[in-house]
């Protein structure tokens, strides 16, 4: 009796040994357990080590250690230093024919403590940062032998992992993380990681739960079944991966960031619809809305983890401002060509009125002396100048009359233009006005063709009657739609790729 109540005491209280003179003195648990041959269990029966037994080498050549792995809650994922906090059930389980169940015993339960006298593989988790033993009156944490000879240990644990993230697709990005269960002493040769289902944890419903949803994600988990090598050390290891899959929340980001850029965006086509000339409030509407899509997408890009690359809502958000931006163009070149409107109609006034002085000038006629001798000449006040009127019957002095007339219009025409510092590019008067173009070298008319173009379609865009506003209500929206359909159709199809590798 006296030899099993002194191991029943020293277990519990594993910082006590006896000393000379029938005392106990504090020491540590483990020196009690590297020097104990035996321990106790719950029945009070002493559990035999083998005496042979060596907690050093393997059970058996190839042995094969079962991972079986029950999540319980998400605790968080953290996006900025790319970590997922779990709160786990871990099972271990291999065979050790060394060790031996008593007789008419299914199985025992042993002390924690027992685990630092057999032999345990050298667990080793990849991407793992931290790992915490939960307690609450004791650790959680079990040691059973079956009588199988099967050594079973399950722990339940908070543990942080690792996991390498990238955010371009953000906010339609899917991680994937891969952990992997592993030994780093020994080789595939010697032990070999397989997974081993055990029932997942039900809620208070009575349903399995198989995904768990976040404020943001979506977390499924998922056992990879085929075999995983680790090169590194000595040799190639085995290892059992299990594979975790975030899937982003996309209502709350419809919501918050694409609605209402959307609407931004088409609030800023009513501004064609406003009359140039109201600057105020046409302004007004485009900077306010340019400056809210700035605002946005500067509140967004602090607010979402960083990436490598322009990541999806920037590019959505950079998209939408440009868009503004170009309304808030466009009306720029409308007012420019108001402007310039204006000032090409007092020009061109101008221009009417020196055609007007110039026909009525009298032309300096080459004619002989018996022409004019004999061409009668008659001439009728005109604005206080008499003004002579011809009657020549001459087909050639007709054409001769006509061209020196073009060229007293060309050159009063040459002479507005240095005036005005408009150069030396030669422009195309309208229909309605009476100034004839003489032909030039092939430079001057192709010059002369492009600023035509270019005098039209300044002159068109400062239409009185808003006739760029109108194509630009009609092209914007277009642009827009065709924008919308692909950037959804390009992220979506990478993101459902991503889901899926």
């Amino acid at each position: 009796m006296r030899t099993l109540l002194l191991p029943l005491l020293l277990l519990l209280t594993p910082d006590l040994y006896p000393v000379d003179g029938g005392g106990f003195s504090l020491s540590s648990s483990k020196g009690f357990l590297e020097c104990a041959s035996q321990i106790l269990y719950m029945d009070q029966d002493a559990y035999q080590l083998p005496t042979n037994y060596s907690r050093n080498i393997p059970p058996d050549k190839n042995t094969t250690v079962y991972i079986g792995i029950n999540v319980n809650r998400v605790s968080g994922v953290d996006e900025n230093r790319e970590e997922i906090t779990l709160d786990v059930f871990l099972q271990v389980s291999w065979e050790d024919m060394r060790l031996n169940v008593p007789f008419n015993k299914s199985h025992i339960d042993l002390p924690w403590e027992f685990r630092q006298l057999i032999w345990m593989p050298d667990l080793y988790i990849w991407q793992l940062q931290t790992m915490k033993i939960l307690s609450v009156l004791q650790e959680m944490a079990s040691l059973r032998l079956y009588a199988n000879h099967t050594v079973s240990v399950s722990i339940g644990a908070t543990i942080t992992i690792k996991c390498e993230m990238d955010f371009v697709l953000y906010p339609l990005d899917v991680q994937n993380c891969a952990i992997d269960f592993s030994s780093y002493k020994y080789t595939r040769e010697d032990v070999r990681f397989v997974w081993r289902e055990v029932a997942p944890w039900s809620g208070i419903s009575g349903e399995q739960r198989r995904e768990f949803r976040l404020p943001k994600y979506v977390v499924t988990f998922v056992t990879d079944k085929s075999n995983h090598i680790r090169n590194f050390g000595e040799g190639e290891h085995s290892a059992a991966r299990l594979q975790i899959k975030l899937s982003r929340e996309l209502r709350g980001y419809l919501l918050e960031s694409y609605l209402p850029s959307s609407l931004f965006v088409i609030i800023s086509w009513g501004s064609f619809c406003v009359i140039p000339e109201i600057v105020p409030g046409r302004m007004v509407l485009l900077v306010t809305t340019l400056l809210s899509l700035v605002t946005m997408f500067d509140t967004v890009s602090t607010n979402s983890p960083d990436a490598l690359e322009l990541k999806c809502i920037e590019v959505w958000l950079i998209s939408c401002t440009i868009f503004v931006f170009l309304a808030l163009l466009e009306y720029f070149v409308v007012l420019f060509g108001i402007r310039y409107d204006k000032s090409w109609s007092r020009r061109r006034q101008d221009l009417r009125r020196a055609a007007s002085a110039a026909q009525l000038a009298p032309p300096p006629l080459h004619i002989n002396h018996s022409q004019r001798l004999s061409t009668p000449v008659t001439g009728t006040p005109q604005g206080g100048v008499f003004s002579p009127q011809l009657s020549v019957e001459d087909e050639g002095l007709k054409q001769q009359f006509s061209h020196q007339t073009i060229q007293r219009l060309t050159s009063s025409e040459r002479r507005l233009r240095r005036d005005n510092k408009v150069g030396c590019e030669t422009r195309t008067i309208s229909k309605d006005s009476p100034i004839l173009e003489m032909p030039g070298d092939a430079s001057d008319s192709f010059l002369s063709r492009f600023a035509t173009k270019v005098d039209h379609g300044v002159m068109f865009c400062g239409a009185q009657h808003g006739a760029l506003d109108r194509y630009a209500l009609m092209v914007f929206p277009l642009c827009f739609l065709l924008f919308t359909i692909i950037y959804w159709t390009t992220y979506l199809s990478e993101a459902h790729k991503a889901m899926h590798d």
